[in-house]
């Protein structure tokens, strides 16, 4: 690797594309990281974060704890959706932005994760007020929100890489056509 990029290989549509593919499964992989370890105690859950943050914003409570029933599970339709907006569009940028900046898929992408745990879940959503400052929130919920965040990001960038690398038959932008190994 040579450090520079080529920009004529930049692939910005499938950039986008493979963010929004890699978000959705990523949201996915998020959801079922809380199942064994829920970030947050049943009492604080009542009102989750994404629901409490719509009505910040000024979503009536009604709408903000609106359900949809599956199999006779209420799940949380407006959670849902902040949460796979949130991962969708996070995905996208990770994904542009590895196509202009291959440093940001450091740790194999691990490092964009902890970066967006600190950023929401230390410093802007206590800050707005969505949830407790950080030494008022329980271990576990630090455990569960950095490792659901690390784990997160690691399948986006698995997906990124081998999804654009099969639809682009090349290696990652900042790897020399020319190169042993892809």
């Amino acid at each position: 690797m040579n450090g520079k990029i080529d920009p004529s290989r930049i692939r910005l549509k499938v950039a986008i594309w493979v963010g929004i593919i890699s978000g959705i499964v990523g949201a996915i992989i998020k959801f079922g990281w809380e199942v064994p370890f829920p970030p947050r105690t049943p009492q604080r859950d009542l009102t989750n974060p994404p629901q409490q943050l719509l009505e910040q914003l000024g979503m009536p409570y009604d709408l903000s704890h609106a359900v949809y029933y599956f199999n006779e599970n209420p799940r949380p339709i407006m959670s849902f959706i902040v949460h796979f907006l949130f991962a969708i569009f996070f995905a996208v940028v990770y994904c542009v932005v590895a196509e202009y900046y291959p440093k940001i898929k450091l740790w194999q992408g691990t490092l964009y994760g902890i970066f967006l745990n600190f950023l929401f879940h230390i410093i802007l959503m206590p800050a707005l007020g969505t949830i407790p400052a950080p030494w008022n929130q329980p271990l576990e919920e630090h455990f569960s929100e950095l490792f659901g965040h690390i784990l997160w990001t690691w399948v986006i960038e698995i997906f990124r890489r081998d999804l654009r690398n099969r639809i682009t038959k090349e290696p990652d932008v900042e790897i020399p056509l020319t190169s042993s190994f892809r």
